[in-house]
């Protein structure tokens, strides 16, 4: 059973009749779709939209989205932001081009020094401290998206991947057909799948492929042979010459007078007619130059599956993997046309998917298994773990590295997804978002949060765990053990949890005394909060519950 069947069976969402004797899970039907939603704005819901939406909210924000209302709070999210500063050389003094708090994005690489590792280091830091410091925003959400939906790895030029994530996030809501122009001929995607190989005497078809089959109209079921639903064989060809003549410039250069760009070398490209198939209604594409690639993007999304393409992708990265009869109908459907009508400007359609009845349905808050990224960010954001201040570069950027580092172990690298699908969790039948969980990344997963719980992480002589003693100050009531945990609850989890669980998280926090110790003892603490001994024996039992919580399959769910 996935989980979504779980959580419609525990909240009595009826099992339609399934007529499909094939099936292999129990179909259950949202019978909502991209309408508004119109029920109650209350915690869980402003919770449910904050977690998919951002790496993981806090407390107080949650709640300042609750009295914010659904709108407002949307608002937020959608806020047009400035792009943030570029990463800096935040420790190595022996670059002989860029001083140390200097940006290196634009500065050549050294014949005397391998400057490569230490802006990979930076690079790598500064994009974890994004998600951390992102605020009440999509965008950090949505830069990833469209890196697992564009996926290019192994660029070994740090300046190249970082005009790539730049690309991405200032396109995170904007305009879809100008992101896949501006993409076609990015330094990195140019590399990455052999664009910059691709001549009119030697075609190279990976781009062309790609750019049908992943990234703008799918591939759909073979209807005849090397003919697709959506292209044929001959397209891909087609479309490879004309995407012919383009390079990238400035790859791992040492010169600082080569810029990192592109540029299109008129005597590579194919300037005869391209036709393509009955798909693109036999469009002819003629001899246009540089301008040749803009015209093929044009006729592509001329084609509305283009649109149900990127809308079932958004669908799955934010709401779930199963897309039944009724989500095709009734979201993908009215989602794909606000895009036309947007001209495939994306952020419509994202507010409306996020604002709708389906989204808030009660078994669409839970079922979705978190990504490494998001287990690792909401187990610092949820509980406010302090970071290094912004003054301590070398120990921020330190900080921000080890969390990197331990995505390796949990299988989402960030700049090397596995291939150029992206993450299997995306696109892999029938497991999906299950293939997060196996005995590998079990293995990085819980001891990350066992540690953060207890000794946790030492940098600079700051110690960066989980403030059990600055969470009580955060709760209604923290006298009333039967309250710390159910305020924990929603703190943490998507979903509320059984009598029996609250009944063995309670024990773990009273460690055997009747509940009104509890009272006295954090009554008598706060009154002395100096008072080592008090804090530190409230602080350990709370230290134990978190511990437990956090080794919860429910902190795993989003």
């Amino acid at each position: 059973m996935d989980r979504r069947s779980t959580l419609a069976a525990l909240f009595g969402v009826k099992k339609e009749k399934n007529t499909d004797r094939s099936a292999k899970t129990p179909f259950f039907t949202l019978n909502t779709g991209l309408e508004p939603f119109t029920g109650e704005w209350d915690f869980e819901k402003a919770a449910h939209l904050l977690r998919r939406a951002t790496y993981g909210p806090a407390y107080p924000i949650i709640q300042d989205a609750v009295e914010d209302g659904l709108q407002a709070t949307i608002d937020k999210l959608f806020e047009n932001l400035p792009l943030p500063e570029p990463p800096v050389n935040y420790y190595f003094e022996e670059d002989p081009n860029v001083p140390v708090g200097s940006t290196w994005i634009d500065a050549p690489y050294s014949q005397e020094v391998n400057l490569f590792q230490h802006r990979y280091r930076s690079l790598n830091g500064w994009t974890i401290g994004l998600m951390l410091q992102e605020g009440v925003s999509i965008r950090e959400k949505m830069t990833l998206f469209w890196h697992n939906h564009f996926s290019v790895a192994n660029v070994n030029d740090p300046k190249f991947r970082y005009r790539y994530i730049n690309l991405l996030r200032s396109y995170a809501l904007g305009n879809f057909r100008d992101l896949i122009k501006d993409i076609t001929i990015d330094p990195a995607m140019l590399r990455f799948l052999n664009g910059n190989q691709n001549t009119k005497n030697a075609p190279n078809e990976n781009y062309a492929r790609e750019l049908l089959e992943l990234f703008t109209i799918g591939k759909g079921p073979q209807i005849g042979p090397g003919d697709y639903t959506n292209y044929t064989e001959d397209d891909v060809l087609a479309i490879a010459k004309v995407l012919t003549g383009w390079r990238d410039r400035g790859y791992r250069t040492q010169n600082p007078e080569v810029m990192m760009t592109s540029e299109f070398v008129p005597n590579r490209h194919d300037t005869t007619t391209k036709t393509l198939s009955e798909h693109f209604n036999n469009a002819e594409i003629p001899d246009m130059g540089p301008n040749e690639y803009e015209f093929l993007i044009d006729t592509i999304f001329q084609q509305n599956e283009v649109a149900k393409f990127i809308c079932r992708k958004l669908y799955r990265w934010f709401v779930y993997y199963t897309i039944d009869d009724n989500a095709e109908v009734n979201v993908i459907e009215p989602m794909a046309q606000m895009l036309i009508d947007n001209d495939y400007e994306v952020e419509p359609v994202l507010r409306a998917l996020l604002s709708s009845a389906h989204f808030f349905d009660i078994i669409s808050i839970g079922p979705l298994i978190k990504n490494p990224m998001d287990f690792l960010i909401s187990t610092l954001k949820v509980p406010q773990v302090a970071i290094p201040p912004v003054d301590n570069l070398f120990n921020r950027y330190n900080v921000w590295r080890l969390i990197y580092n331990l995505t390796g172990n949990m299988e989402m690298i960030y700049y090397a997804p596995p291939s150029v699908a992206g993450w299997k969790a995306y696109y892999q039948e029938p497991g999906y978002y299950r293939i997060w969980i196996n005995a590998t990344t079990l293995q990085a997963r819980m001891p990350f949060t066992d540690r953060m719980t207890s000794n946790g992480y030492t940098y600079g002589g700051q110690n960066i765990k989980v403030d059990s003693l600055h969470l009580m100050t955060l709760l209604n009531d923290p006298y009333n053990p039967d309250s710390v945990i159910q305020e924990f609850v929603k703190m943490f989890f998507p979903q509320p949890i059984t009598d029996g669980q609250h009944a063995v998280l309670k024990e773990t926090l009273l460690a055997g005394q009747p509940d009104y110790e509890w009272t006295i003892e954090y009554s008598d603490y706060e009154a002395n909060p100096d008072n080592s001994g008090l804090a530190e024996s409230i602080a350990s039992r709370l230290d134990n519950v978190l511990k437990a919580m956090l080794a919860m399959p429910e902190f795993y769910l989003s």
